[in-house]
């Protein structure tokens, strides 16, 4: 049985010791072990692959050896559950859906909800559940019920922004805390907001790249998980660059989602901790 052991607490002495003492005690094999120490925020972070099945009081074992408040979980090899929400924009929601496809990513995608249908065709083509709601005729609040409420019906792990061109109130981010993943087409945190491209044409910049990052309340300002970017030049309109783009923007989601499928991810404050 294959195990990933994640653990985040106020930094102690000993931490590592304590951990590792106890998975040798319930005959667990560790494989693989990544740490990390926020010194400025005294915040411990360690990742752990163990072989070996896990007593059921193995965790409350554990918490009883770690300072007070610490976040531990046991994370199985079973996929990590998505639901997609989209608008009118394929690329990123067509990559997340081929490299599902192709089994390059430890995701299931539960389905996708978008608020237009222009996109139905593509969820289908790959077997997944397409559903429409529209924000016509609701308020921000009113419509980021009803989505959520359908999320909520699947009970995913992560909420991945295809492209979703819509700003989530606070009761929804605060409803899925640290679970919704976004794109945003631009190297965070420059050219934040509408037309990234068309502003970082107006600045003559010579890369552009893209930013994904989970979400919280302050727009596109929430904590960055991974970044790319491409070159261009003189040359390049607006509309060139926005195309560049959407390859980086492709591969920053798809890489973004990878990372949270395998728990690596951790939120430290307004940063997070990414293991490789």
């Amino acid at each position: 049985m294959n195990t990933i052991l994640t653990t985040q607490c106020a930094d102690d002495v000993g931490l590592i010791a304590k951990i590792t003492g106890l998975c040798h005690e319930h005959n667990l094999n560790i494989t693989r072990n990544n740490e990390f120490v926020d010194k400025d925020a005294q915040r411990f972070f360690m990742r752990t692959e163990l072989t070996g099945a896990p007593a059921p009081d193995f965790l409350n074992q554990l918490q009883a050896l770690l300072p007070d408040g610490a976040q531990l979980a046991l994370h199985t090899d079973e996929k990590t559950k998505v639901v997609l929400l989209a608008t009118k924009e394929a690329h990123c929601l067509g990559g997340v859906l081929l490299k599902q496809f192709e089994q390059a990513l430890n995701i299931e995608v539960l389905a996708v909800i978008a608020n237009y249908p222009d996109l139905a065709p593509l969820a289908k083509g790959f077997d997944v559940p397409f559903h429409v709601v529209s924000h016509e005729g609701l308020s921000r609040a009113e419509h980021d019920l009803q989505v959520g409420d359908l999320i909520a019906s699947y009970k995913p792990d992560i909420i991945g922004l295809a492209k979703y061109m819509r700003i989530l109130s606070p009761e929804f981010v605060g409803r899925f805390d640290g679970k919704i993943i976004n794109i945003h087409h631009s190297f965070l945190p420059a050219f934040i907001g509408a037309k990234p491209y068309h502003q970082a044409f107006e600045r003559g910049v010579k890369i552009i790249g893209a930013t994904a990052h989970f979400v919280n309340n302050e727009l596109d300002e929430g904590p960055i998980i991974m970044q790319d970017v491409t070159h261009v030049n003189h040359a390049n309109t607006a509309e060139m660059m926005a195309k560049m783009g959407k390859d980086v923007e492709k591969t920053v989601f798809c890489k973004a989602l990878q990372l949270a499928s395998e728990h690596k991810l951790f939120i430290n404050g307004n940063r997070t901790v990414v293991f490789s």
